[in-house]
């Protein structure tokens, strides 16, 4: 874990640690609502951050319903099409809970929806797991600018950006006390392209 300062991280807040956390639980309502309760709900975050969502969804579920719905993580590194150009990705390790994915509702979990391509690999990942009966797809921000006609079913914020926009997710889990929140930045402010 990596702690910065809060004044250490560029760009402007749109969302803070408690918009967070009501966008959690918002989502959370809506997964039950769309899958009529938590029967065969499976949540797999894509790792890294997704993996913090999923499992902080998967306590508003418990909340919410007083089920424990079952947290999993999904990785999609070799799945990637860009392994050529960034060949240097971590992989981190797929634990999916209980019997698998076979007749399960899927929700994957990531922190920002972008091209499309990270769900894309994803996909390709969970189809040799085995066949779900349904897929969702959970986010906590939408920034637009699809390459693949991927769409997600939940959102905790839609964030239209130009391609120059950088979205930056820091969640207390990953990045430390005091950084959790999102952020938005311009080409001068820096971070990585999210």
């Amino acid at each position: 874990m990596s702690a910065a300062h809060p004044e250490a991280v560029p760009g402007r807040v749109v969302l803070s640690s408690d918009d967070i956390n009501r966008a959690v639980r918002r989502i959370a309502h809506e997964i039950l609502e769309g899958n009529k309760g938590p029967q065969d709900l499976l949540l797999l975050g894509i790792p890294t951050r997704g993996a913090h969502l999923a499992r902080r969804l998967g306590e508003a579920l418990l909340q919410v319903e007083g089920t424990e719905v079952p947290v999993g993580s999904l990785d999609v590194t070799m799945y990637r099409d860009d392994l050529r150009r960034q060949p240097t990705r971590a992989v981190e390790p797929t634990d999916i809970p209980g019997d698998g994915v076979d007749g399960k509702v899927v929700v994957l979990v990531d922190d920002v929806l972008y091209s499309g391509r990270t769900v894309r690999s994803a996909l390709d990942a969970l189809a040799d797991l085995g066949r779900p009966r349904a897929v969702r797809l959970a986010v906590l921000v939408d920034r637009g600018h699809r390459e693949l006609p991927i769409r997600a079913d939940y959102v905790g914020k839609n964030l239209p950006t130009s391609h120059s926009e950088r979205v930056m997710v820091r969640l207390v889990e990953h990045d430390g006390e005091g950084t959790e929140g999102v952020r938005i930045a311009g080409p001068a402010d820096g971070g990585a392209a999210r």
